[in-house]
C-alpha cells in the first residue's frame, strides 16, 4: 500500500497532469504558438427544477427545488501523428424537499488526459491518466423506528473515494464520433481518505489503509458522441475494469453514463441523462441514477463537426 507521502505526490501529479490544458507549441521557426490543431469544445449549463402542491392535492406529492449545474470542456490537438486529448467533465446538483434538509443529487468530478500515436488509419497507441471523485459530502438516509426520525450516515466526500488510473493499450476509432480503448495494462490506485470509512474497509481498501493499488488490470473505454438529428445529440461513455487477480464476473466493473439533449434555442436545452454502475467493492447490486433538466446552457466550438 502505497505511504501517506506518496499518496499525496501520486494525487499532486495526477491533478497537475490532468489540468495542464495549456496548449502545445509546436515545433516552428518563429516563436508564434501554433494553436491551429487544436479542436475546443465547451459546454456549461445551469438547471432548476421545482414543484409545489397545494394542502387539498389528492394526488400525492412533496413541495421540492432543485438546482443542477455541470461543466464539460475538451481540448484537442492532433498534428502529423501525434495527438493529445483532455477532459474536464465537472457536475453538481442539490434537491430540497419540504420537511427535509438539502440532500445531494448530482456530484461528478472527472479529469482525463490522453496521448495517442497513429498506428494505422483507424488505431492508435495510447497512454492516458484518469482521475475520478466527488465534490462534497455524500450520506445514505435511514428511517429510525418507531418515531420516523432519519438518520443520516456519511458514505462518501472528496477523495473518499477517488480513483486514480494509468491505462496503457491501443484505441480504435472507426469513425470521428465513436471510440474504443483496450488498456490490457491499467494500474489504479483507490483513495479512501476518510478516517471512519477507511477503518470501515470501504470501496475495497483493507481496513486502516486510505489506499488500495491494483496493479495487473484491465480497462475498456467506449465513448460516443454524435447529433442524431438537428439540435438533438446523444452521448454515452461505457467504462469495464477487470482485475487479473480477481478476474471472476462479479467482480468486474461496470459504468454507463448516458446523455440525450435537446436545443430548444441558442441558450435553453432539454437534457435526460442516468447512470448505471456496477461496482462489487461498493455493493453487489446494480446502482441507476436519473435526472431530467430544463435549463440554460452556453456551448462553444472553434470547429464544425462532419456529417
Amino acid at each position: 500500500m502505497l505511504k501517506n507521502s506518496a499518496l499525496k505526490s501520486t494525487i499532486l501529479c495526477a491533478l497537475v497532469s490532468l489540468l495542464g490544458f495549456s496548449q502545445v507549441r509546436a515545433q516552428q521557426t518563429t516563436t508564434t504558438p501554433d494553436t491551429t490543431y487544436w479542436k475546443k469544445d465547451f459546454r456549461g449549463g445551469l438547471s432548476f427544477n421545482q414543484a409545489s402542491f397545494s394542502d387539498n392535492w389528492q394526488g400525492g406529492g412533496v413541495n421540492s427545488i432543485g438546482l443542477n449545474t455541470f461543466l464539460t470542456y475538451k481540448a484537442n490537438y492532433t498534428k502529423d501523428i501525434h495527438s493529445w486529448d483532455n477532459t474536464i467533465d465537472f457536475g453538481y446538483g442539490i434537491v430540497k424537499n419540504e420537511g427535509q434538509g438539502s440532500r445531494k443529487s448530482v456530484d461528478r468530478l472527472y479529469l482525463d488526459t490522453k496521448y495517442g500515436r497513429v498506428l494505422s488509419k483507424k488505431w492508435d497507441f495510447f497512454t492516458s491518466l484518469t482521475f475520478l471523485s466527488q465534490f462534497g459530502k455524500g450520506y445514505e438516509y435511514e428511517v429510525e423506528q418507531p418515531d420516523g426520525s432519519v438518520r443520516d450516515s456519511l458514505i462518501s466526500q472528496f477523495l473518499a473515494p477517488a480513483f486514480i488510473t494509468s491505462s496503457w493499450g491501443f484505441e480504435y476509432h472507426p469513425v470521428e464520433y465513436f471510440k474504443v480503448r483496450f488498456g490490457p495494462f491499467s494500474p489504479r490506485v483507490t483513495v479512501v481518505n476518510n478516517d471512519g470509512l477507511s477503518e470501515a474497509g470501504a470501496y475495497g481498501v483493507d481496513p486502516g489503509d486510505k489506499t488500495r493499488l491494483e496493479l495487473l488490470a484491465f480497462q475498456m473505454v467506449a465513448d460516443f458522441n454524435k447529433d442524431i438529428a438537428e439540435n438533438l445529440n446523444l452521448k454515452w461513455k461505457y467504462m469495464l475494469y477487470a482485475n487479473y487477480k480477481e478476474l471472476e464476473g462479479k467482480k468486474i466493473d461496470h459504468r454507463l453514463d448516458v446523455a440525450l439533449a435537446a436545443k430548444v434555442n441558442k441558450f435553453i436545452d432539454v437534457s435526460l441523462g442516468g447512470i448505471l454502475l456496477y461496482d462489487y467493492d461498493q455493493v453487489d447490486e446494480v446502482q441507476i441514477s436519473q435526472a431530467l433538466n430544463l435549463g440554460i446552457v452556453y456551448s462553444f466550438k472553434n470547429y464544425k463537426e462532419k456529417k
